[in-house]
């Protein structure tokens, strides 16, 4: 299975975020940590465009094997084709095809060895084109309960367009539903180069994660959470 960091440099909400010093030790280097103690990993790659954070990753032992290239590197740039700019490196520049391929963000700290596990784990077990990490909605943020505000100023549900009044009020009432964390994406290699390549192929498995393992610290708020709980010791970063 091969393992890829995704870390491009020119962060706009932190700056330099990468190689920022969380609870003493640079953000990249929790999840290059965790990828490594969970031992699954064949190979485990950064795909960066920042010398920096390519030099800091090889201290904390994870590959560079290449820079990504300018135009895979901008803000809109999305993940599919950094994905198969790597996969299809590696398999050009030494033969290296793998089954598996799981994307790594660093904005996700507080991943663990275990999840890694866990999400091959599910994987193996559904026969599934795909997992993702997930953590439940809370109650308030459901999307049955999002409104739509017109160019008016009316409010109407968010779904299905409905009069607030046919919200539905009490938690017991309500679904579960669950959002995407970005700590964990799995999937076979084909799927990047199907008919219609995408990260996910046809069927995707949930992972389900705790909220505060999948932070994903994206603003200064995010960080100084991330830094509490590291600091309090709630998720100890030996734990395997």
């Amino acid at each position: 299975m091969l393992g890829v960091v995704t870390a491009r440099g020119g962060s706009k909400g932190i700056p330099g975020k990468n190689l920022k010093l969380l609870a003493g030790k640079p953000l990249i280097a929790y999840t290059i940590d965790a990828a490594i103690a969970s031992g699954l990993f064949d190979r485990l790659i950064l795909s960066t465009d920042d010398p920096a954070i390519a030099d800091a990753a090889r201290r904390c032992g994870c590959e560079v094997p290449f820079l990504r290239p300018a135009d895979l590197a901008r803000d809109e740039t999305p993940h599919l084709p950094v994905l198969q700019h790597a996969v299809s490196w590696l398999e050009t520049h030494g033969g290296y095809r793998p089954d598996l391929v799981m994307i790594l963000q660093p904005t996700s700290p507080l991943r663990q060895p275990r999840h890694i596990r866990e999400a091959v784990d599910t994987l193996t077990r559904t026969g599934a084109d795909s997992v993702v990490s997930v953590h439940a909605v809370p109650t308030h943020h459901h999307p049955l309960r999002m409104l739509r505000v017109d160019a008016s100023g009316a409010a109407t549900l968010f779904l299905t367009g409905e009069p607030v009044r046919r919200r539905v009020n009490r938690r017991q009432d309500l679904p579960d539903a669950w959002v995407m964390n970005g700590a964990i994406y799995l999937f076979g290699r084909s799927v990047l180069f199907d008919a219609e390549p995408s990260l996910y192929g046809d069927r995707s498995a949930a992972y389900v994660m705790p909220a505060r393992d999948g932070l994903s610290v994206d603003d200064l708020d995010d960080w100084a959470e991330a830094e509490r709980a590291i600091e309090m010791n709630l998720e100890p970063r030996t734990r395997t």
